[in-house]
């Protein structure tokens, strides 16, 4: 048994490794300037990040989404950040390394969105940090090839009904497959909504006889449920832009020569290589 244990965690890590790889001739392109992004981040903001490795096309379709990733924003915390110009500020998890810190540099050439929960109080904004700080070095059970092997086909032939279980599938353990999880487990360890659901049964039993005291009972869905999407669909967090958040004025744009609007061919994105 133990024999078949190391064979596992040896497959596991070396498919973990190809399903981390990039993509060829896949780069996402950059719309947040990251000193920008570096002065409007706040601890507890969701990093989401169009990723462009095997795993992240396989997470995009899955959940019909650009997200295939995310992070959350800690700051410089002596225990995670480290030294030097460019700390590590994010927490994240990761299929190959786990549950590690790293700096917003990272992702300073990936297309990114900032979303950040409204309301949220100082001391919970602590208790979330708090929370995935703890769980630095945790890894992802790499014997449990199953949760792997299921992303190495990037158009899985399922119902849409059954994408986002797929992302839940395997040895029944919280998969850390998903970066999304864990930022869902600290959420709701301070009962903050992410994508709560109704819960029929418990409305029901507390209507009473006025309808106009009626409250809306929610339950929380299973973290492992979670999706980088769900923080952006989510009516419990705002879409932060920082370009806008520093003033952003089109007048003080300044244009290529090659501007379509004076005639000029277009002007496309850098070309795949």
């Amino acid at each position: 048994m133990f024999g078949f244990d190391v064979a596992c965690s040896s497959m596991g890590k070396a498919l973990a490794r190809y399903l981390s790889s990039p993509v060829r001739n896949f780069r996402p392109v950059a719309t947040t300037d990251l000193n920008a992004l570096r002065r409007s981040l706040r601890p507890a903001d969701v990093l989401l990040v169009e990723g462009n490795t095997r795993i992240s096309s396989a997470i995009k379709y899955l959940t019909q989404s650009t997200w295939s990733h995310a992070a959350i924003y800690v700051g410089p915390i002596p225990e995670v950040s480290g030294e030097g110009s460019d700390p590590k500020v994010l927490v994240e998890a990761d299929l190959v390394e786990g549950t590690w810190a790293v700096p917003l540099s990272a992702y300073a050439h990936m297309h990114t969105r900032v979303c950040r929960p409204i309301g949220l109080t100082d001391e919970d904004a602590r208790q979330v940090v708090d929370f995935v700080v703890a769980r630095l070095g945790h890894k992802y059970d790499l014997k449990n090839v199953i949760d792997l092997a299921r992303y190495l086909l990037p158009e899985p032939p399922v119902p849409a009904r059954w994408r986002r279980r797929m992302l839940a599938l395997g040895s029944g353990e919280p998969t850390r497959a998903i970066c999304s999880t864990l930022i869902a487990q600290a959420y709701q360890s301070i009962r903050y909504p992410i994508l709560p659901i109704a819960d029929a049964g418990a409305n029901d039993a507390a209507t009473g006889a006025k309808i106009a005291k009626r409250k809306t009972i929610w339950k929380a869905r299973h973290y492992s449920l979670f999706a980088p999407r769900d923080f952006d669909i989510s009516p419990y967090f705002d879409v932060v832009k920082p370009t806008l958040d520093e003033g952003f004025d089109y007048r003080h744009m300044s244009w290529s020569e090659s501007d379509p609007a004076n005639g000029q061919r277009p002007v496309d994105v850098e070309p795949d290589s």
